[in-house]
This record gives C-alpha cells, sequence and structure tokens, in this order.
C-alpha cells in the first residue's frame, strides 16, 4: 500500500472507480425511462438546442454518468465499490494552499475562479455550507455557470449545513438551470445536452438514516472528464465567512479558521494514464452523490417559492458582485489567471477515503478489521508508514482536534495504542523525531475535543500512567502551582528531546490583552521528508469511525517543502504542551473568563464524563 505512494511499482487500474462508476450508472439511468424533450425536427421549441447542435457521444455519457437516481436503482454497493476500487499513483501538478491569511484569500479566489472558468462541469461537495457572502457569491456564480451551459452538481452534508433548514437558497440555485445554456464538448461546439442544477443533501435528517454518519468532505472539481482544463482542490476549509478571513463588508478578519488544502490540476501528458486525478474526483463526488439516505432537493412550485427563489437568486447575484468589488478580495482574483497554470509542483499523489465508515459495524470493537477491509482507508495507509518506510526519520501533524488511537476488542484486550506505539517507534529509532502542532484552550473552537488532548494526548505522549493518574486528579486551577508540574521528573519528560506536541496561541493574543491574532487552528495535514498527506480528517473519533474523509498522500520534495514551512511557522505561534509559558497562557485564559476560562477551568471534569459515558467516540 504505502510502497505504491513510494511508487516503486506500476498500477493496474482495472477495477478503477471511475470505470466501475461508468458501468453502474448507466445500468441505472437505463432503468428510467426518460421523455423525449426536444423530438426530431423540432430542435427550434423553447428549450431545445440550436439546430446545429452536436449530438456527442462523449458529453452524452458524462451526462449520463452525472444522472441523479433513487439509491434503489443503483444495483450495486457503492461503499464496497470505493473500498475496494484499485485506485492508482498519479501524476499532478499541486499547490499548496497553507494556514496564512493570504493562502486562504487565495483558496478564495481559486474556488470563485473554478467556478467562472469551467467549461462543462462543476462538482461542488462541502461538509458545510452558510449562505453568508461567500455561500451566496458561490450559488450566484454557480448560477451563472449553469446558464452558460455548465453542468452543476451539489452535495453538502445534512448535519453540517443544518443552518440552511429547507435550504431555499439551494433550491433556488436549481431554478437557475431554467435558463440553462447547452453543454459543449471539448472543442467547444453546442451539443444537445441541456446544462442542470442537481443539488443532494447528504445522509438527510429526513431519511432517518444514521445522523452520525457524515460526509466531512470538502472538494470542488471544475471539467474532471476535460484533460487539460480539469482542476480540483481539497482540504479543511468549508464554504463559509470563517475560513477565508474576510468579513461580509469586505474587511479582514483577524481571527479565522487557519486551514490548509491541496489544489491539484492534471500533469501535462496525463491523458496517456488510464485514468487523472480530475477523473477520479469527478467520479468519487458521484459516489458521495447517489449513496443511500441522500435526498434530492427540487424547488416548490408554488407563487410564492418563486418569489422566495427570486430573492434568493438576486441575493447570490448581490453577493457576488460585492465580494468582487472589495479590495482585501479583488486583487487576489486578478492574479488567478496566472496563479492557475504556474508555479505548481509536479508530484505524484495517490487518492483516499473513508467510505468504509458510513457502512462500518461496531465502530470501536471491531476498528482493526474493518480499517483492513477499507485498502484505501487514510488512517489504513497512514499505520503502515512505519511498517514500509523504514528509513523514515521524520514526523509532523497537523490537526485541530489531535486524539492518539486507544482501542480495546470486545473482551476488553488493548489491541491499538498509538501513543505507546510512537513512543516505541522513537525508542527502536534514535535519529527520529515526532512533533505534533494542535490547538491550545486559547485558538479552540471545541472545548470538548480541546479536552481530550489536555488531559489524555499530552499525557499519553509523554507521561507514565502513574503521572498521568496524578494529572488528572489535580485542581485545574492550582496546576500551576502543583508539586507534579514544578518537579524535576515533569520538566524532564515533557523537554523530550525528539518528541514535541505544540498547541498554537501565545500570551500576547489579543484575547489576553496583547496584540497578536492566533485564529482557530482548523489545517489537516501530515509531512515526513519527501511524503505527505493534505485533506479533511481531523484525526479524532469522529473522523477515524463515523465520517467519511477524504485527501491526498502525495511524494514530492518540492511540495513537503511547502508544507514543512507551513508547520514551522505554527510552531513559532505555539507552545509546546506542559511547559511553563502553556501553562501560563492556560492561567491567563482562565483569568480572562468568558466560555474559554469557564471550559479550560472544567477540563478536567469534562474529559473524566466524557470518558466513562462513551461519548468520548463521537466528540
Amino acid at each position: 500500500m504505502w510502497m505504491n505512494l513510494e511508487l516503486n511499482g506500476r498500477h493496474n487500474p482495472v477495477s478503477l472507480l471511475a470505470a466501475g462508476l461508468v458501468s453502474v450508472l448507466l445500468t441505472a439511468c437505463a432503468a428510467t425511462p426518460k421523455p423525449e424533450a426536444c423530438p426530431a425536427g423540432t430542435q427550434d421549441l423553447p428549450g431545445c438546442p440550436p439546430l446545429s447542435a452536436i449530438d456527442d457521444p462523449e458529453i452524452n455519457a458524462i451526462y449520463e454518468e452525472r444522472t441523479w437516481v433513487p439509491a434503489r436503482d443503483v444495483e450495486e454497493d457503492l461503499i464496497e465499490l470505493g473500498k475496494n476500487a484499485a485506485i492508482p499513483i498519479q501524476h499532478a501538478r499541486t499547490k499548496f494552499l497553507g494556514p496564512d491569511d493570504h493562502a486562504a484569500i487565495d483558496s478564495l479566489a481559486v474556488k470563485l475562479w473554478m467556478i467562472e472558468n469551467a467549461e462543462h462541469t462543476i462538482d461542488f461537495t462541502y461538509y458545510i455550507f452558510k449562505t453568508d457572502l461567500i455561500g451566496y457569491a458561490m450559488l450566484g456564480a454557480m448560477c451563472n455557470a449553469v446558464q452558460r451551459g455548465v453542468d452543476v452538481r451539489v452535495v453538502v452534508d445534512s448535519a453540517g449545513s443544518i443552518s440552511g433548514g429547507a435550504h431555499p437558497a439551494l433550491r433556488a440555485l436549481e431554478t437557475c438551470a431554467d435558463r440553462a445554456g447547452f453543454m459543449r464538448n471539448a472543442e467547444g461546439q453546442v451539443t444537445t445536452k441541456k446544462a442542470r442544477v442537481q443539488v443532494v443533501i447528504f445522509n438527510a435528517i429526513s431519511k432517518l438514516g444514521n445522523p452520525n454518519r457524515r460526509s466531512h468532505d470538502k472538494l470542488l472539481v471544475m471539467d474532471g472528464s476535460f484533460e487539460g482544463k480539469s482542476a480540483a482542490i481539497t482540504g479543511g476549509r468549508n464554504i463559509s465567512e470563517d475560513y477565508y478571513g474576510i468579513r461580509s463588508d469586505g474587511s479582514p478578519d483577524p481571527d479565522p479558521f487557519r486551514d490548509a488544502e491541496l489544489l491539484i490540476r492534471s500533469a501535462v501528458g496525463a491523458e496517456e494514464e488510464d485514468i487523472t486525478v480530475g477523473e477520479l474526483s469527478e467520479a468519487y463526488t458521484t459516489v458521495l452523490f447517489l449513496l443511500d439516505f441522500n435526498k434530492r432537493i427540487t424547488p416548490g412550485d408554488s407563487d410564492q417559492d418563486a418569489r422566495q427563489y427570486f430573492k434568493e437568486r438576486n441575493k447570490a447575484q448581490d453577493a457576488l458582485s460585492k465580494l468582487k468589488s472589495y479590495d482585501y478580495f479583488a486583487p487576489h482574483l486578478e492574479e488567478m489567471d496566472e496563479y492557475m497554470v504556474a508555479g505548481f509542483h509536479d508530484s505524484r499523489v495517490r487518492f483516499a477515503h473513508e467510505l468504509g465508515n458510513l457502512s462500518d459495524k461496531r465502530v470501536v470493537a471491531e476498528v482493526e478489521r474493518n480499517q483492513e477491509r477499507n485498502p484505501n482507508s487514510i488512517m489504513t495507509i497512514l499505520g503502515r508508514i512505519g511498517d514500509e518506510m523504514p528509513e523514515l526519520r521524520s514526523v509532523r501533524i497537523v490537526s485541530p482536534y489531535l486524539f492518539l488511537a486507544e482501542y480495546r476488542n470486545r473482551d476488553g484486550e488493548l489491541v491499538t495504542d498509538e501513543a505507546e506505539d510512537f513512543r516505541r517507534w522513537l525508542d527502536e529509532h534514535p535519529d527520529t523525531t515526532l512533533e505534533i502542532v494542535t490547538n491550545s484552550v486559547l485558538t479552540s473552537d471545541n472545548f470538548p475535543a480541546q479536552s481530550v488532548i489536555d488531559m489524555e494526548t499530552g499525557p499519553r505522549l509523554y507521561l507514565t500512567p502513574e503521572l498521568r493518574e496524578e494529572w488528572l486528579n489535580l485542581k485545574t486551577i492550582d496546576e500551576m502551582d502543583s508539586g507534579l508540574v514544578n518537579s524535576d521528573v515533569w520538566k524532564a519528560l515533557v523537554s523530550h528531546p525528539r518528541l514535541r506536541l505544540y498547541e498554537t496561541g501565545r500570551l500576547d493574543s489579543v484575547l489576553l490583552g496583547g496584540e497578536e491574532n492566533y485564529g482557530k487552528l482548523h489545517a489537516k495535514f501530515f509531512v515526513g521528508g519527501d511524503i505527505g498527506f493534505v485533506g479533511t480528517t481531523n484525526f479524532d473519533y469522529r473522523s477515524r469511525l463515523y465520517n467519511n474523509e477524504m485527501g491526498f498522500f502525495f511524494g514530492d520534495p518540492e511540495l513537503a517543502a511547502d508544507l514543512h514551512a507551513a508547520f514551522d511557522a505554527l510552531i513559532e505561534d505555539s507552545y509546546p504542551w506542559g511547559s511553563e509559558e502553556w501553562f501560563e497562557m492556560r492561567r491567563a485564559v482562565m483569568e480572562a473568563g468568558g466560555m474559554k476560562g469557564r471550559s479550560t477551568r472544567g477540563q478536567r471534569g469534562w474529559y473524566k464524563f466524557f470518558k466513562k459515558t462513551g461519548i468520548i467516540w463521537l466528540l
């Protein structure tokens, strides 16, 4: 598995995800009769293509593959198809958009550019979609896209995007297809297929599926099936002002989520490969699009609905115009024509996902068995790094909510202890280092997860079982003055020269009366030497066991160098867990009061509650 990422072998694409999907979807579509909207000889009717339109076989096939069908009409198990697909190593051009303000605005400009420059298809898949300035601007751009003949699919998660209620803005987007243009083929000729907007709510609450099974995906794909035009971007940024460092009035937001993404375009000459990165990304979106318990939403047909959709479309166009006019954003968008063709790295990438999480049973007691059944699992591949890359000497992990797995089987026997595995790796290889960057009580937006990091992740990495118990039983307000924390033993353990757990934020934060803004860490990536991973997984139990996640492993020294630089910058904005400065920051947060202060004071109690009740598995 990991040897493939090291690119020592060749791939066999016989059972590739896309190839399997084509046959599944064509079968499903064939089972659903479709009326002939524009019979031969009547193409001059309203809504019909011009007489010069071409009946293009390739566009016809793409159109059918992208068509929504009810789950009952899909004869194969799409999750099993995804788990067992022979996903290849692919050559690609890549860019890393890291956790800094400039990259955040670039990310927004990239997404808008992709939608506005798509010529054939758009696939828009996000866990959180909010109808704020950013969300409405995206809707406005997609509305314009379908009207110029671009086929649009949208997938949003029912839980992550629950604030949308009945989703009137997304239903209004579908009405943009009333004036849709006709799709064009690779040569730019108008075809007989009219572009559409198809919106799906993933694991809709009204379908009564398992509410813990979520699509945590963040993926935008442009022209996936068209080599030389396709682009995809994935990582941690959702669709909301919170992720791009810009407020609704166009001013900079100094306290955004600090996130990371990977922008991928197919390599020059990729048409010689059996499947391109764009084709694979689009095929993966199709799997998500058609899964059971999804809900296809459509516009209502009442006069009241029509009035509301008219208002929503106007809001979308106003937001798009407003965003593009803002001085803070416009220069980034103006640079996109050059940005999207220059400055890319030549990388080798390997797609991975956690589709198995959506159907696995006994997710805690049989976690190892479940992961073995999904060779394309992110966690399965990560778990094999040590065995398949003995030369690896550095592991660097960034996660907003880093948990180290500890699993027991049905008999209560410990079968996985990641903290112990890391410590053993360090002991057995004296020239290795492990570095982790995560949130602190100052920067975290999730105090339950932060309680696990401070009361379990850090202690399990650094402390003996006896000292972990003593740490848990301290009073938080007095922890800095305790005998344990001031002992030579503590200082020696938390000063391990090759093991560092950093937490973002410092004492000069504006939240503590200083002048610096540290935001909220939300990036998720791994880098070791010249290889790495960028994706959506938080490495907490929810990401490991319940959510679907996605991302790309890569092998490329130049791309890895970008991730290392971002990691180093995060260290500069952090304190090591258990250090004197770290304790001073925790005390300052408690003294500042508010929600952060109260949750910090109660960390130990909350952690014990989550652990005892089993809620820790759902955080």
